[in-house]
């Protein structure tokens, strides 16, 4: 009977991390937290966000560091626990509005570089309306 709860236990504590499935960027969110219309130009008052996807069961930390011109202006940390596949989300907002200009998030899980996406923040650019829903990659205006 000792034996059979120290293995249980152990079972319970021993948390897998979770394991990298993707990276999001976009100016939406699903109910899920997955990104919601993905593009990779805003306007200087959107909401950026960025969600990194995970499966499996465990336990991991997730951070997300936003840079401008090479200085990181944001670095905040998650400690998560899921079972299945799951969405991590980190956004940026400024409520005086972004300076145009060249961004990237660098996103890690547990400490590890997972991936990376370059961003724009653009005034007057048509472009910077568009977004690609995550259901058929085609742009639509939102």
């Amino acid at each position: 009977m000792l034996l059979v709860a120290a293995t249980l236990t152990t079972a319970a504590c021993s948390r897998e991390p979770l394991q990298f499935t993707g990276i999001q960027l976009g100016r939406s969110l699903n109910d899920d937290r997955t990104v919601g219309g993905f593009t990779t130009r805003f306007k200087p008052t959107d909401t950026i966000y960025a969600a990194v996807l995970t499966d499996g069961t465990g336990s991991s930390t997730v951070k997300a560091r936003w840079l401008y011109g090479g200085r990181v202006v944001s670095e905040p940390e998650k400690k998560v626990s899921y079972k299945g596949a799951a969405s991590t989300e980190f956004h940026l907002e400024n409520t005086s509005g972004f300076p145009p200009g060249d961004y990237t998030v660098e996103l890690f899980l547990d400490g590890k570089p997972v991936g990376s996406r370059a961003f724009r923040v653009e005034t007057g650019d048509p472009k910077s309306l568009y977004t690609f829903p995550n259901t058929t990659g085609k742009p639509v205006k939102p």
